[in-house]
């Protein structure tokens, strides 16, 4: 049987779930599709990425634009595939949101080496026999962005689909490990200790699952929480949090939570913590939580003070909030492709930036070590034999020790040591999931790194 795409499950929903939530669930997806990063689906008959080029379609276009080119999100058509391809760098037209300021100075420009090689690298990807180009898994991955850096220097930079170089785009649940980077540097600096509790720093919580919950646990994902992730079910719990934070107005006959920190008191216990790593976007969400009240700052302010400012950035970036202004600290960020690859380049150099130390070398040193990988092998991630997950960034163990953000629709920072390589890709994949574009993208990363290992 095919699976349907998740559109359909939310018009279905609606039509079975319209006495508990009312129409605003038609949103509740749209926001929270960014959390999910595992979500297998069969292979469907999508249009191309050349076929789903926003261009084709004239969305948005007009003074006013035509009835039918208008896409909302009350209804949730805005990131319904394929106008998902146009309202990923159009978030803050469309949704509430909360700026992560650059700072005054200037930006601090980007040397260049472009390697027209890389196009013409091939690659062999997971279970196939023929080799793909570099190029063709662009287009095969609906990528809307990627440059590559090397040894600091840009040596490869595209846009496609609706972003150019002066856009911002969604970068969805690679939010969580600017999360997991931000609780790591106060780790580092003292401020937060992750031994102690989740409910030490916010008591609120101490009758929730996260209440005997170690922060490092939360860091980690290895907390034992009774929530299920599964789009395809429409009584998921996944569906209870995106209620609560859901930006519109609540529907008269809504009793349940409001805000992500209130539904995250809900969250029941199952199992003992520190034992199965479970990706959980409530765990980033309740670290955003734990990392304000230790510092008494948002998480947008945060990100700013600690990296945004400091690097040179060249545009502000911003988080999509919920209807108390929380930033959505698991999947809510929103950025420019050379912005994040500077973050990148910042991870790489462990903090070091232009000869100047933003934040302790400590904060990379403990990503590179890792996670659990028994925590990990009992998780679902099949795919991905041997990694594990520490301070919400995804160590895949290699010979390189390369590791990784990752994001629904194809978002991904990947850091690869050993090649001294960093790769930004912004995507907009119409499978909510990233198992269906790892096969052709984990392969041709590797490819590259020993392309400019080499060099």
């Amino acid at each position: 049987m095919k699976r349907k795409d998740n559109y359909e499950i939310i018009r279905n929903m609606n039509a079975t779930q319209s006495h508990k939530n009312g129409a605003s669930l038609k949103l509740l997806l749209v926001i929270f599709l960014f959390s999910i990063n595992t979500v297998a689906q069969d292979k469907e008959q999508f249009l191309t990425a050349k076929e789903s080029e926003p261009s084709n379609f004239g969305w948005m276009q007009g003074f006013p634009p035509a009835e039918d080119k208008v896409l909302h999100t009350w209804d949730g058509s805005f990131f319904k595939f394929p106008a998902l391809r146009w309202s990923v760098v159009h978030m803050r037209e469309m949704l509430p949101t909360q700026n992560v300021s650059r700072g005054l100075g200037a930006p601090e420009p980007f040397q260049y080496n472009l390697d027209p090689y890389i196009d013409s690298l091939s690659f062999i990807p997971w279970n196939a026999t023929k080799p793909m180009t570099w190029e063709a898994s662009l287009w095969e991955n609906y990528t809307d962005g990627m440059i590559i850096l090397h040894k600091g220097k840009v040596v490869y930079e595209r846009y496609f689909a609706e972003l150019t170089e002066t856009d911002v785009h969604a970068v969805m649940s690679l939010t969580k490990s600017f999360t997991g980077t931000l609780a790591s540097i106060l780790v580092a600096e003292g401020s937060l200790d992750d031994t102690k509790l989740a409910s030490f720093y916010v008591p609120e919580l101490e009758k929730s699952a996260y209440g005997d919950a170690t922060v490092r646990q939360v860091m980690d994902m290895t907390t034992a929480l009774k929530y299920s992730e599964d789009y395809a079910n429409p009584r998921a719990d996944i569906w209870e949090f995106s209620a609560a934070g859901n930006p519109l107005p609540k529907p008269k006959n809504y009793k349940g939570p409001v805000g992500y920190y209130e539904y995250l008191e809900t969250v029941e216990k199952q199992g003992e913590h520190g034992e199965v790593f479970g990706y959980k976007t409530v765990n980033s969400d309740a670290l955003g939580w734990i990392i304000s009240r230790a510092t008494g700052k948002s998480v947008t302010r945060l990100l700013s003070e600690k990296i945004w400012s400091k690097i040179g950035m060249e545009q502000d970036a911003y988080y999509q909030v919920d209807s108390k202004g929380i930033a959505f600290a698991g999947g809510g960020l929103n950025a420019g492709l050379r912005d994040l690859a500077r973050f990148g380049e910042l991870i790489r150099n462990k903090g070091n930036w232009k000869d100047k130390q933003i934040f302790p070398k400590a904060v990379v040193n403990d990503i590179m070590k890792g996670g659990s990988k028994e925590a990990f092998a009992k998780s679902n991630h099949s795919n991905l034999k041997g990694w594990s997950y520490r301070n919400m960034w995804w160590i895949t163990e290699n010979e390189n020790t390369a590791f990784t953000a990752r994001g629904v629709h194809g978002q991904t920072i990947y850091i690869d040591p050993a090649a001294q390589m960093v790769i930004v890709r912004l995507a907009s994949h119409p499978i909510a999931g990233n198992a269906a574009n790892d096969a052709t993208s984990l392969p041709a990363y590797k490819a590259v790194a020993k392309y400019l290992s080499n060099k």
